[in-house]
């Protein structure tokens, strides 16, 4: 390792033996290599893409000379996440493991809850009885209001983070992440390469938008701050047209905006056309580290209500019951 990369110093990280969740995906695998250059006492990636995760282990391990433990292991399995921290004991998580994308889960209702609610759950609830110092979620701007199932599942994991004893539980808030899998600048090049064509939901639709590497540095200043029940987010500015991140895409690919069709193919389900980044309730306040924002966490229910919540929850997941599923997390 280099001694520019020793001398960074991240308390969270330098020196700690870090466990990130959902390490093989685009954020996850960047985050690995962060953390590398951030010198851990260990570090050990989580996921169920095992390819993926093989590939990123073998190049993490020889470009930083470090020793990088992969875990394929499902967040939903409870007996082998405990035994997983039993183990390992880490002193930093950082999930980053999640079901993200919009429409599939509003068609697999049940799935997100799984993976998304009660895998966080379990996180939690080992990082607890285990020892960790800090656990960091990441969550997204689809939690604020949400519309969608997958917006609705990141809110009550923000939940989750409240009211607990031991680590530090925190969530970063994201908007979309430019070039990450899924994210719409790969699809738009996709269908002008192969259709000649770009579709797109609304011409008025709206996002914010940041980078892989601006991801990033958020999660890893937001897992250095000691604060409990925090929210944090990144200053994005002015939320950007759809319409526009595609006439760009349309011109580095070589084109005219009048050589290439637009087509308006309507808001998919769950889809808003304009994302929020706080609640009416929340007031986010600069932290000292420039643009980076953060809100106290406000709890939406008691305790005992969210206890019910989640047993309700598990009950109508493990019987598939979408309409259940979906009323139960307000929607």
């Amino acid at each position: 390792m280099s001694e520019k990369a020793a001398a960074i110093v991240n308390p969270a990280i330098t020196g700690k033996d870090v466990l990130i969740t959902g390490g093989a995906g685009s954020i996850g695998s960047e985050l690995a290599r962060q953390v590398c250059r951030l010198a851990p006492r260990s570090l050990t990636l989580l996921d169920i893409n095992e390819n993926a995760l093989y590939l990123l282990t073998q190049s993490l391990s020889r470009q930083y000379r470090m020793a990088v433990t992969p875990e394929v292991i499902s967040i939903r399995d409870r007996a082998a996440v405990f035994r997983l921290f039993d183990r390992l004991r880490p002193q930093t998580v950082i999930h980053a493991a999640a079901h993200k994308h919009v429409p599939l889960m509003e068609r697999n209702p049940d799935q997100a809850v799984k993976n998304n609610i009660f895998g966080t759950r379990n996180l939690f609830d080992a990082a607890q009885r285990y020892g960790a110092e800090k656990v960091v979620l990441i969550s997204s701007d689809k939690a604020v209001r949400p519309s969608s199932v997958m917006g609705a599942t990141k809110q009550f994991c923000e939940q989750l983070c409240l009211g607990r004893s031991g680590p530090v539980f925190t969530a970063v808030r994201f908007g979309n992440v430019l070039d990450s899998a899924g994210s719409v600048i790969p699809l738009f090049r996709q269908q002008l390469r192969e259709e000649g064509k770009i579709l797109l939901t609304d011409r008025r639709m709206t996002r914010y938008f940041m980078s892989i590497p601006q991801a990033v540095r958020l999660i890893l200043e937001a897992a250095a701050a000691d604060e409990r029940e925090k929210i944090y987010m990144l200053d994005m500015g002015n939320p950007v047209p759809i319409e526009q991140i595609a006439l760009k895409v349309i011109k580095e690919e070589g084109f005219s905006p009048a050589e290439v069709e637009i087509v308006e193919t309507g808001i998919r389900p769950g889809e808003k056309l304009q994302e929020l980044l706080a609640a009416p309730s929340e007031t986010f306040s600069p932290t000292g580290i420039s643009g980076l924002l953060s809100a106290k966490a406000e709890p939406l229910f008691p305790a005992d209500t969210c206890k019910n919540l989640l047993n309700k929850l598990e009950s109508a997941a493990e019987l598939g019951d979408a309409p259940k599923i979906r009323a139960l997390l307000g929607l």
